[in-house]
């Protein structure tokens, strides 16, 4: 009897050890539709597992990750700098490294983030993305594609979303959830009350709130392709649902996998890139949500068929990825379409919004300087119209070759027929018009004439700088 219960009790502890995880699913029970079908990888091993070798040794432990970044910031100081966007659930500060000419101003320039480790059995792309930081930093100035992304971009690194499920060895952060899994979904409405998310899930939208990212990657482990949406489908059925984007996703993806080692031989994923729902359909992932609530293009990216690959590998890791993880980057300024918004009314930025024809989505132009990118797959013929509420949206024709162009509108206020104009940019409060008609008629009268003197000095100063920028050449024409 002692015998049949020792037998009984090892079956038991084997069984519950080999737990099937895939690189973006979860538990079963968090897709009803299940997950992998027809894939050929065998993962096992995640969740609650214990073997006699610690998987994470010679990975940086979140103590060494914290240091390692802290001091990338002090040795690279004039090309970045570091901040938090929040905490983990233990406590744990989520870094992030900003690299740019300008860290930390605001430029009329496209910003793009990496995110690593959202899973925390998945830690290559935190030792890759580390990788990434220091060479840009030692090759700035040196390296055209590395000065190409700090003259010109805002870049946003953060090596570990899930410092907590790392320390754990698990998919999970601390209390057990899939941080992909965690976000609002247009098709159910799971995650719809913010207040119960995950604290690591609340601070990547709080940090989309605050920087208007263009495009974005996150790393992942357990295959080997570029992933792009729909990621879920509203009949939970495993088929390809692109989503408006759906051309410019895949070449996005294209450039991922063309530029890696290896990805786009693989046999599994035509050219190394997949429609997510066509893979399986996820619901709750950061990637979808990017695109639909944070205005922002985003990727998911399988870099590692092994997701704990023993440490000495990383280096391999990091060349095969290597000229992919720049190449995306690059690709923010080196394609699409890219300019800003002006009235003619004064030359002040109008912070509109830009629509493809064709595309049903629109790409919003920055507050501060009315700036916009609007990432394009090359090889077409694209109608641009800039929209902005109390003006004259205007369209323009472009032909996008194998790069980028820029190009800048100027649009014209709605007036009646009266030739009133119908709607300014300022946004007056009722405070403040309140001031107003408190105040004596002669400092009234006398601040309309100052405003008026300055108002053509602005104007006279600003259509000089527009003229200028028309002259310069074809490359950046304006749009009147």
């Amino acid at each position: 009897m002692k015998l049949l219960f020792s037998i009984l009790f090892i079956s038991l502890r084997f069984s519950s050890s080999v737990v099937p995880a895939i690189a973006r699913g979860g538990s079963p029970n968090s897709n009803p539709t299940g997950y992998g079908y027809g894939t050929s990888r065998h993962l096992f091993g995640d969740e609650g597992s214990q073997t006699s070798v610690d998987v994470a040794q010679g990975y940086m432990t979140n103590s060494d990750l914290e240091k390692a970044i802290k001091d990338f910031g002090q040795r690279c100081s004039n090309i970045s700098r570091v901040y938090s966007i929040g905490k983990s659930v233990y406590g744990v500060p989520l870094w992030v490294i900003e690299i740019s000419d300008k860290p930390g101003e605001e430029e009329p320039e496209p910003a793009f983030k990496y995110i690593g480790n959202v899973h925390g059995d998945e830690p290559v792309g935190r030792e890759l993305l580390m990788h990434l930081a220091n060479w840009i930093c030692d090759n700035y100035l040196i390296d055209p594609v590395a000065t190409l992304i700090v003259d010109n971009v805002h870049l946003h690194i953060l090596p570990s979303m899930n410092p907590d499920g790392f320390l754990l060895r698990r998919r999970g952060n601390a209390n057990n959830i899939d941080l992909n899994r965690d976000f609002p979904d247009q098709f159910f409405h799971m995650n719809d009350d913010v207040d119960v998310l995950q604290p690591e899930t609340r601070a990547i939208m709080k940090w989309l709130r605050k920087i208007h990212f263009t495009a974005s990657a996150s790393l992942h482990g357990g295959a080997l392709v570029a992933n792009y949406p729909w990621d879920g489908t509203q009949d939970k059925r495993k088929t390809y649902f692109g989503c408006p984007d759906d051309k410019t996703f895949r070449f996005l993806a294209s450039v991922y996998s063309r530029s890696h080692h290896n990805m786009s031989l693989s046999k599994e994923f035509e050219g190394g890139i997949t429609n997510g729902a066509s893979w399986y359909p996820i619901y709750g992932g950061m990637q979808d949500w990017n695109y639909i609530y944070g205005g922002c293009l985003e990727l998911t990216l399988e870099i590692s068929e092994n997701k704990w690959p023993i440490a000495n590998e990383l280096l391999t890791l990091w060349e095969y990825n290597k000229k992919s993880m720049l190449n995306l980057v690059a690709s923010l300024v080196q394609t699409g379409v890219h300019g800003r918004i002006f009235s003619s009314d004064g030359g002040r930025p109008l912070p509109g919004s830009i629509a493809i024809k064709g595309i049903n989505y629109t790409v919003k132009a920055r507050t501060a300087f009315a700036d916009y990118h609007r990432l394009l797959a090359p090889g077409g013929r694209y109608e641009v119209t800039a929209i902005v509420p109390g003006y004259k949206s205007k369209t323009t024709v472009i032909w996008l070759e194998e790069s980028g162009t820029n190009v800048d509108f100027i649009l014209d206020p709605e007036v009646d027929r009266r030739g009133t104009i119908l709607r300014s940019a300022c946004k007056c409060s009722l405070d403040s018009m309140n001031i107003i008609w408190g105040t004596p008629l002669e400092v009234y009268l006398l601040l309309i004439v100052i405003a008026g003197f300055l108002l053509f000095l602005y104007r006279r100063r600003t259509f000089s700088r527009l003229k200028q920028r028309q002259l310069a050449g074809s490359k950046r024409p304006v749009v009147v």
